[in-house]
């Protein structure tokens, strides 16, 4: 019975996020469709919720086909650990993206604690980092010989620049035996940087000129379950993800088939952007997974499609008290 209500409750969760408005606007954060790979990038608070060192990477190549399309790397890594008899998670994360001539990278260091509660686990996490933002004014080309382009507009600069600001982000989690949900806020502070390009003014003096980026403020929904099929190897992995900076919404669903807690397929759904096949295979703590989006607006007649893949690995922590504080007496007869 506790199953069957553990099941209903996390598929109404995921209805209910699936309802959510969507709008056709760029955010700052990476999209991944792997997103429950790496649940420590979308919320702090779900680091050390396992008795393992878990380390996590992959790589993003969005619109193959079309130049200068986003290209984004992510890595994680998060262990439990024990602190004044309390249980704590820590983890690291680092990210970068790449669309056209901008760059952004994000880097953080990670802390969260869980209580009992309500027969599973709630943790809070806390991240914090910095995030830079660059620009490669080097590689920009306006055309001069015409009525419709200025080749010295002030408001485009001409010089790589980039600029770095404190970056924070917050996050709740909660892990029962049949479900996972969480709640998070990244750029908690919405950070906005500052690059300064310096030009000459005429003899040796030079002017400089700022320019601003603010990253904005993005809330994150994510929720999983796991559903085993009775008298069988199987099970059936539904998850959820929606994000909002306020300004713009989407959500996607994923649903996986996995045997024997080894070999994983499965499909997904963008709102209004892509259909996402995926395959993975796990084998003695070894991890592998690639995905493919196929996209369902009309960039799809320029571009063949996205490619992602990703691994990881972990390795056991013992966890326990036992043998912890035992000596050896060596005496000599």
């Amino acid at each position: 019975m506790r199953i069957f209500i553990s099941h209903i409750i996390s598929t109404a969760i995921i209805a209910a996020a699936l309802l959510l408005p969507a709008k056709a606007v760029a955010q700052t954060d990476a999209q991944y469709s792997q997103y429950y790979e790496v649940p420590s990038y979308y919320n702090p608070s779900a680091i050390g919720q396992t008795d393992f060192l878990r380390i996590r990477g992959g790589m993003r190549m969005q619109w193959v086909g079309i130049d200068n399309a986003p290209r984004d790397f992510v890595a994680t890594a998060d262990m439990p650990l024990k602190l004044l008899g309390k249980r704590i998670g820590l983890g690291v994360l680092f990210d970068t993206d790449k669309a056209g001539l901008y760059s952004s990278l994000n880097a953080g260091a990670q802390i969260s604690y869980a209580r009992r509660l309500f027969g599973g686990s709630l943790s809070a996490g806390l991240q914090i980092g910095f995030f830079d933002q660059g620009f490669k004014g080097s590689e920009v080309y306006i055309p001069d010989d015409d009525n419709y382009h200025d080749s010295t507009d002030d408001g485009i600069p001409t010089q790589d620049i980039h600029g770095t600001a404190l970056d924070l982000a917050f996050g709740l989690w909660y892990t029962h035996r049949y479900f996972s949900a969480g709640l998070s806020a990244t750029h908690l502070t919405s950070p906005t940087v500052t690059m300064t390009a310096e030009t000459a003014s005429g003899g040796s003096q030079t002017t400089a000129r700022e320019y601003q980026f603010q990253a904005r403020r993005t809330l994150y929904f994510t929720a999983q379950s796991n559903i085993p099929i009775n008298n069988t190897l199987f099970e059936i992995v539904p998850s959820v993800l929606v994000k909002s900076d306020f300004s713009f919404t989407t959500g996607e669903a994923t649903v996986r088939c996995r045997y024997d807690k080894f070999l994983s397929f499965g499909l997904g759904y963008r709102w209004r952007d892509a259909i996402i096949a995926t395959v993975a295979a796990e084998f003695k703590n070894i991890f592998i997974g690639y995905s493919y989006d196929y996209a369902t607006s009309a960039i799809a007649k320029a571009s063949s499609g996205s490619h992602e893949v990703f691994a990881g690995y972990r390795m056991k922590i013992d966890m326990s008290d036992k043998n912890r504080h035992r000596h050896k007496n060596i005496r000599i007869m």
